[in-house]
Order: C-alpha cells, then sequence, then structure tokens
C-alpha cells in the first residue's frame, strides 16, 4: 500500500469538490452558508476505519478495492450511493 500516494490523491480528491468552501443552504426564511461535513479516513498499521464505522482490516477485499480506488485517484466507489457529488 502506498500510503503517501493514498495521502496525495486525497487532498486532490478534497480539492475537487471544494474543501473549505461553503455552499448555500436554502432555509424556509432565506439561505444560510454550510460547510459540508467531512468524512474521515483513518490510515492505521493494519487497518482503516471510514467516517464512525468498523474497524477494516488491510486483507478484507472491501477495504483492498476502497484504497485502490483512492490509488487510482477517484473516489471509493462505495461511497457513490451516498455522496454522489464526491466527499
Amino acid at each position: 500500500i502506498d500510503f503517501d500516494l493514498i495521502l496525495e490523491n486525497i487532498k486532490d480528491l478534497n480539492s475537487l469538490v471544494g474543501e473549505g468552501i461553503s455552499q448555500i443552504e436554502h432555509t424556509p426564511r432565506g439561505a444560510r452558508l454550510r460547510r459540508p461535513e467531512p468524512l474521515p479516513l483513518t490510515l492505521y498499521q493494519n487497518g482503516i476505519i471510514v467516517g464512525h464505522g468498523a474497524f477494516r482490516p488491510y486483507q478484507h477485499p472491501a477495504t483492498q478495492q476502497c484504497l485502490q480506488d483512492i490509488m487510482d485517484g477517484y473516489f471509493p466507489s462505495e461511497l457513490q450511493p451516498h455522496y454522489p457529488d464526491g466527499v
């Protein structure tokens, strides 16, 4: 696992979705600025945690696919149903 590549690609993906940029949220009384909630990815020596989910060892196929997606420069495909515009 190329951790340097993962971290570099995460920075690039974050910039694609406008990290730190507020979005307009319409409310019944007008509108307000809202910052999107980040989805934390915690890397450990022997696995990862995505969001507030369970620990996932590197040997697990879903974990390998998630990290491969990131190393290929894409958002993890497992997140598409919940975050169609990226996260």
